[in-house]
C-alpha cells in the first residue's frame, strides 16, 4: 500500500486527440449519490475549436437515461501533465452556476484503449475502457496502479454493462445532481 501523501503519478503528454470519444466506465468508487442500479455508465469526449473538450456522462437507471454535460480543459495549459478540471453547469437546477473538479489522468495504454482516472484527494477514482468490458488481467493491473498510487481499492463497484450497449435515445431523467457531486468528490 503506498503513501497517501506521496505525489501521485500522472500521464504525461496526453494525445487529448486520441483521448476523444466513448469510454466505458468499467468500475469506479461510487458517490453516494450516484444510483445505485446504475447500468451501461459512459462518457463521450470531443474536442472543441477551443481546445476544450465537451464531456457527456450517461447512465440508464430504471430503464431511464440519465446524463449531465460540462468542458474539461487544462488545469495548467502550460504543463505536460494530464491534470484536467472538469466543470459542469447545474441543470435544471441552477443552470448559470458552474461547478468545478478534478480530472486527473493516472494512467492510458500506448493504444487508449484503457485508463486510470482519478483526484488528488483520492476519493474519486474510474477504471475506463473503449469496450463496455475489460480482460480481468488488464483490471486487475489497472487496481493495482491505483493501489500503488495510495488508493484504497476496496471501495471499487465495477459498473454493469448489457450484452450491447444502449442507442443514443431513450426515456430521460435529467436529475444530473449526482454525476456533480461525484465529481466535486462530495
Amino acid at each position: 500500500m503506498a503513501e497517501k501523501d506521496k505525489e501521485m503519478e500522472v500521464v504525461k503528454n496526453l494525445d487529448l486527440k486520441r483521448y476523444m470519444g466513448r469510454w466505458y466506465e468499467i468500475a469506479s468508487f461510487q458517490s453516494r449519490f450516484q444510483p445505485k442500479d446504475g447500468i451501461d455508465t459512459r462518457a463521450t469526449y470531443t474536442l472543441k475549436d477551443d481546445g476544450t473538450v465537451n464531456v457527456l456522462n450517461e447512465t440508464w437507471s430504471g430503464g431511464k437515461r440519465s446524463y449531465i454535460e460540462g468542458t474539461a480543459y487544462k488545469a495548467d495549459p502550460s504543463s505536460d501533465e494530464a491534470k484536467l478540471k472538469v466543470k459542469f453547469y447545474v441543470p435544471p437546477f441552477l443552470p448559470v452556476i458552474p461547478v468545478v473538479g478534478d480530472y486527473w489522468v493516472l494512467y492510458i495504454d500506448n493504444d487508449y484503449q484503457c485508463a486510470l482516472i482519478g483526484q488528488p484527494s483520492r476519493r474519486y477514482l474510474w477504471i475506463l475502457s473503449r469496450q463496455n468490458h475489460l480482460d480481468d488481467k488488464i483490471y486487475n493491473e489497472l487496481v493495482q496502479k491505483a493501489e500503488e498510487e495510495g488508493y484504497d481499492v476496496s471501495k471499487l463497484h465495477k459498473t454493469p454493462h448489457g450484452d450491447r450497449p444502449p442507442e443514443e435515445q431513450g426515456p430521460e431523467d435529467t436529475k444530473g445532481i449526482w454525476w456533480v457531486k461525484s465529481v466535486l468528490g462530495r
